[in-house]
């Protein structure tokens, strides 16, 4: 393992102005956005929607890397160009998505563990031939009246660190993201004390399998309230609550944290990322590994047309704009509505 190679990687990742483009939907996820919007998930629709995302000159400018799926990373462009290319030359670093999913836990009703460390190893020498320079692996953690148990919480962390010593033995930085979810009626104080747990317990599993953090990236989500929660707690709070959490379990070795966004709508993401970034003197750098908040709208605008390309790379670059300003704390509502 070259240390200094890794934090190299890490730390272009959360290049000041950039973030990162999830765009790593698995053919079930894709197939129910495309649904949405009228559009045949087939193998050929796909390449073409990240082809266009990819092509959005404008918008690459604001994407540091791009997380993509199995399928995504061996595609080429209608032109025969490698996708990974095109993702290099617009100035971004390919990525790869390498869990499978997650799988009932046995004797926890209602938890799940993620899947996917068999042949990892093997997985990932063959991505980094292709041109992957970073990994992402998501464990799924929920807040329900008994949930998260402990055997939940330390099954997924366990299983994180373990994909993370995999990936930097390989030459490859790996995204760790413990997604503490927000579907239900929790609070933001319920967010808190579990994502609190969660994190904590997920570094103590990285420093017991030996992983270095100056060379992995850190994929939170935020302290938020629960999507049915009646009392949503404000943008301001979101920010202090977050910012609070973070200081007191990541340490300041980790180059950066890019959150999710979790089912929060577009605006909502990125206002929560500035106002954390307004907060300042941060020992890591905060920015975004947006997937729905970044492609939600291109999606819409797009439509499966290929006269409606233009459209959905101009709908692509405002988010993206928006969230690389919101990584610098420079956001403004009035900018998004000028836009608009």
């Amino acid at each position: 393992m070259n240390l200094s190679d890794l934090n190299k990687v890490a730390t272009a990742m959360v290049t000041p102005g950039k973030g990162l483009l999830a765009a790593d939907e698995s053919t079930g996820t894709i197939k129910k956005r495309f649904d949405a919007i009228k559009v045949a998930s087939t193998e050929e629709s796909r390449r073409d929607y990240r082809e266009m995302l990819f092509r959005a000159k404008d918008g690459m400018q604001h994407i540091s890397g791009v997380i993509l799926y199995d399928e995504t990373i061996w595609q080429n462009a209608a032109d025969g160009t490698p996708l990974v290319k095109l993702i290099e030359q617009a100035g971004a670093i390919p990525g790869i998505k390498v869990d499978e999913g997650t799988q009932a836990l046995s004797a926890c009703p209602g938890e799940t563990v993620t899947v996917g460390l068999d042949k990892l190893a093997e997985r990932l020498a063959k991505y980094y031939e292709r041109g992957a320079r970073f990994a992402k692996w998501r464990a799924v953690i929920d807040i329900g009246a008994h949930i998260p148990t402990t055997t939940a919480v330390h099954v997924n962390a366990h299983a994180l660190a373990r994909y993370a010593a995999l990936c930097q033995a390989a030459q490859i930085v790996p995204i760790v993201e413990p997604e503490v979810l927000m579907d239900g009626d929790h609070d933001i104080d319920r967010c808190y004390e579990v994502t609190h747990r969660v994190l904590n317990h997920v570094f103590q599993e990285l420093s017991a399998q030996r992983v270095a953090l100056e060379g992995m990236i850190l994929k939170p989500n935020m302290a938020i309230s629960g999507m049915k929660c009646p009392k949503q707690a404000p943008v301001g709070e979101v920010a202090e609550k977050t910012i609070r959490l973070l200081r007191e379990c990541v340490p300041a070795a980790v180059p950066g944290i890019a959150f999710l966004s979790g089912g929060q709508s577009d605006q909502q993401a990125t206002a929560h990322l500035d106002a954390m970034n307004r907060i300042g003197h941060l020992p890591w750098k905060l920015t975004f590994s947006y997937g729905r908040a970044l492609q939600a709208a291109p999606q819409q605008a797009w439509s499966g047309k290929a006269e409606n390309v233009p459209a959905g790379q101009r709908a692509f670059t405002h988010r993206a704009r928006m969230n690389g300003l919101a990584s610098l704390g420079q956001w403004t509502d009035e900018l998004e509505k000028k836009a608009a």
